[in-house]
């Protein structure tokens, strides 16, 4: 922050006024590099129903894998990564939440198949499958896998 604020040419206070504390810097950085996936959603460049859901998923942890300045940041500081994206806290996962739930009332308002759980639970949970797969190495040490993320939520909501 120290190094940032000297680079705009401003007090570490005036940095901290603006954009909070470090951790909620990185998570607005953070969400900054995925919004654009629910954007394309919005755009039409993905399908609608289950399919267009479980793709959304899908290209979202596609999409956070492969960006290297994420990977890394995961990597170095895991237990900061964790806690700014996962934690209700989280702007990044609020915000996910918040926007998978939009989509899924437009499928529920277009007389798409019901979904298996009220919409609140599951766009929860869909954020969640998500992160599962986003987050395999730090939790599990397996290699994430956004293919997995798709067939998790391809399963659930068939």
């Amino acid at each position: 922050m120290g190094e940032l604020a000297g680079e705009l040419g401003i007090s570490r206070a005036t940095l901290h006024r603006w954009v909070g504390g470090r951790d909620q810097l990185l998570g607005e950085i953070l969400w900054s590099m995925t919004v654009e996936v629910f954007e394309a959603r919005v755009s039409g460049k993905l399908g609608r129903g289950a399919e267009g859901i479980a793709d959304l998923v899908g290209t979202f942890v596609r999409t956070v894998n492969g960006s290297k300045p994420f990977r890394e940041f995961l990597r170095t500081e895991p237990e900061r990564a964790l806690r700014i994206l996962t934690t209700k806290a989280s702007v990044v996962q609020s915000r996910a939440i918040a926007k998978m739930r939009e989509f899924l009332d437009e499928e529920v308002m277009a007389g798409r198949p019901p979904p298996p759980l009220p919409v609140e639970d599951l766009a929860y949970l869909l954020v969640r499958i998500g992160e599962s797969f986003i987050y395999t190495d730090v939790i599990t040490g397996a290699e994430p896998d956004a293919g997995k993320a798709h067939a998790a939520v391809t399963a659930l909501l068939s």
